[in-house]
């Protein structure tokens, strides 16, 4: 019974994750993973790792590892970064590495448009010699399968000290993950993401940040998720999140002191989930510095 479940999640997985890309639940505090516009925003350079460890208990759940530098450059008006990661679900090993640039235009005293584009690329390694299949003859469940899928991406972010507007498309190019098998299913069909947000104060020592983000996937169902964050005296923030359909994420993120921060978040499992498997956790940690003659004039608040 055991081998017939690994069979049946693998094939499961095998099937439904060409329709994914690791989406993370602290994405607000590494924007760049949605949006290479991004880059540099913070007028400092930023270093963010992130794990994700989905669905504890289910064999062959993902695991999800992400890391990402940017920094801002000639006087804030352009920004570099660098995104990393890598993704394990049951057979299937997804390393990723792509660079980001973005230019800024400020467009009166308190609103700059941030546009950014990305390049880089996908090595799909599918492992099918870690299956437990009955007929040892069947060619599509053997062997190693690499799959290197180049692309880009491109977005705009208009941002203001209290509110901001996100619009990108991270993945433009329609990528296959599987060779041999039917092609709507083997296939990574571009998104769309596009978040809003603002933040503003409840007493002198409470900020409250309302944020949305919808995410529209061709031949797909759209996704969106309502996030709510309370800062306390600007070190300690608690947020609760609703992701459509899919259940609720509480989060913890702490500001150690001017470089370093550190947050924490647990997903609960939908109702149909949650009589078999435990949620999802993620870790995240932070570190931020200015750099001397590079980064000057103000920094962007550390609440984005």
């Amino acid at each position: 019974m055991r081998i017939l479940f690994t069979i049946v999640l693998t094939l499961t997985i095998s099937l439904c994750y060409p329709q994914q890309r690791p989406l993370q639940s602290m994405y607000l505090f590494d924007q760049l993973l949605v949006n290479p516009a991004y880059s540099g925003l913070l007028n400092q350079l930023s270093a963010t790792a992130l794990y994700r460890n989905q669905w504890v208990n289910m064999e062959g759940a993902p695991k999800t590892f992400s890391a990402t530098v940017h920094s801002s450059f000639r006087k804030n008006t352009m920004g570099l970064g660098l995104i990393a990661a890598n993704d394990q679900i049951g057979i299937h090993n997804d390393a990723s590495i792509y660079g980001t640039y973005a230019y800024r235009i400020k467009l009166n005293r308190k609103y700059t448009l941030s546009m950014g584009l990305q390049g880089g690329f996908n090595n799909i390694r599918s492992d099918f010699n870690k299956l437990s299949v009955k007929n040892q003859n069947d060619t599509q469940l053997q062997g190693v399968i690499q799959n290197f899928n180049p692309n880009v991406g491109a977005g705009l972010f208009l941002r203001h000290d209290r509110h901001f507007l996100s619009f990108s498309v991270p993945y433009l190019i329609n990528s296959r993950v599987l060779e041999g098998i039917s092609a709507d299913l083997t296939i990574r069909h571009r998104y769309y993401y596009f978040m809003a947000g603002t933040a503003f104060d409840l007493s002198d020592n409470i900020r409250f940040m309302p944020s949305v983000l919808m995410r529209f996937q061709e031949k797909a169902p759209y996704g969106v998720d309502i996030n709510g964050l309370l800062i306390f005296k600007r070190m300690v923030g608690l947020g609760a999140s609703y992701r459509l359909s899919q259940g609720f994420t509480g989060t913890f993120q702490l500001k150690l002191n001017e470089n370093f921060r550190i947050a924490y978040a647990y997903d609960f499992t939908s109702e149909a989930l949650r009589t078999s498997i435990a949620g999802s956790h993620e870790m995240m940690i932070n570190y931020r510095f200015r750099l001397p003659g590079i980064h000057r004039g103000s920094v962007f608040p550390a609440y984005w």
